[in-house]
């Protein structure tokens, strides 16, 4: 079977590792990046010696040989970028936050509704061996019902990102659509059972009185209809990067860890443990957890998605959920008072 071709827009940080990802999927071919800078042209040039490489993102798309673009740009160049790859015909990744706004999700969806393409959203996370695993064991039962979830970040600061995009609100929209929003993905998905969470209560501060509304210390209560909640806290006013995830039911419980003096390092250390009731184990996990791993399987997932139409791990409904969460979030830690969720 011919591989699946991929254009990649965005060559940062992170843009970088898709391209690696892409790379090392066997049934995947990175056919073309763009990327604006001649600085990062450079280095895509240098990594891909075999891949075209453009400055504008519309050369991209006015190939003929692409199945899929994968959009890894800042968060106020997500609508544009992916409903025009929608409206060219392409199946798209795009990254998190879907879009900062409620209404910018919207449209995303209504292209991908419109050109009937795949829409996949990249909460790698989903595809974690340790992560994805906290979410098999519920489904098998291994806790009896959940009842309380709790998901928290410990990490150093955030980079600045190209030209200072994570540090200017017009860009970055805020800082809860960064990593929180894999959080709040993280606890509706394991809570799935729960039903639609339909309120949050938030409080954040920022050690910058310079940036009050880009929070560094972050917390958030997400309620569900049968009684059971989620609690979602971020520091990034700590050191290295320190992630944990507990699920408590009524026959058992979860704790999973992960550990790394980066986010994105290929050395981590990490666990997953489970109690029946009456003893403890260590849950196998069958392979090294971390969002450099998680990406590679999100990318051959997004593959058998194309040829063989296995569901997404994330699609446009759960991106647009997730950012309706945040920006709830939002609103709840500067007015300091609960917001009613009403997700569809």
């Amino acid at each position: 079977m011919d591989p699946v071709r991929f254009g990649l827009i965005g060559y940062g940080a992170w843009g970088s590792h898709h391209a690696r990802a892409i790379s090392e999927t066997s049934n995947a071919e990175l056919v073309c990046i763009a990327a604006r800078s001649e600085a990062a042209q450079s280095l895509a040039r240098e990594a891909h010696s075999t891949t075209e490489i453009v400055s504008d993102y519309q050369e991209l798309l006015s190939r003929d040989d692409l199945d899929v673009v994968d959009i890894v740009v800042p968060t106020h160049r997500h609508q544009e970028i992916a409903c025009a790859a929608l409206e060219s015909g392409r199946h798209v990744l795009l990254e998190k936050p879907m879009a900062a706004t409620v209404d910018g999700c919207q449209r995303i969806l209504a292209a991908s509704e419109r050109s009937g393409r795949l829409l996949a959203i990249g909460f790698e996370l989903r595809m974690s061996r340790l992560w994805g695993r906290v979410r098999e064991l519920i489904k098998q039962g291994a806790i009896g019902q959940p009842r309380y979830c709790m998901i928290e970040l410990w990490r150093r600061p955030y980079r600045p990102g190209a030209g200072g995009w994570r540090f200017d609100r017009d860009r970055v929209g805020n800082w809860i659509l960064e990593e929180p929003i894999h959080f709040f993905d993280l606890a509706r998905w394991y809570l799935t059972e729960s039903g639609e969470p339909n309120r949050v209560t938030a409080r954040a501060n920022s050690i910058d009185a310079d940036r009050p509304l880009l929070s560094d210390n972050f917390t958030a209560m997400l309620d569900f209809p049968d009684g059971a909640y989620a609690v979602i806290s971020q520091t990034l006013a700590a050191f290295e990067h320190h992630q944990t995830a507990k699920v408590t039911g009524t026959e058992g419980a979860l704790w999973a860890s992960w550990s790394g003096a980066m986010d994105r390092t290929f050395e981590p250390d990490f666990f997953l443990r489970h109690h029946d009731g009456e003893s403890v184990r260590q849950v196998d996990c069958g392979g090294p957890a971390g969002e450099v791993f998680e990406l590679v399987q999100q990318i051959q997932q997004v593959c058998d998605s194309v040829r063989n139409g296995t569901p997404l791990h994330a699609n446009g409904h759960d991106g647009l959920h997730a950012v309706q969460m945040c920006l709830s979030a939002e609103r709840s830690a500067e007015m300091g008072e609960s917001q009613t969720l009403s997700l569809a």
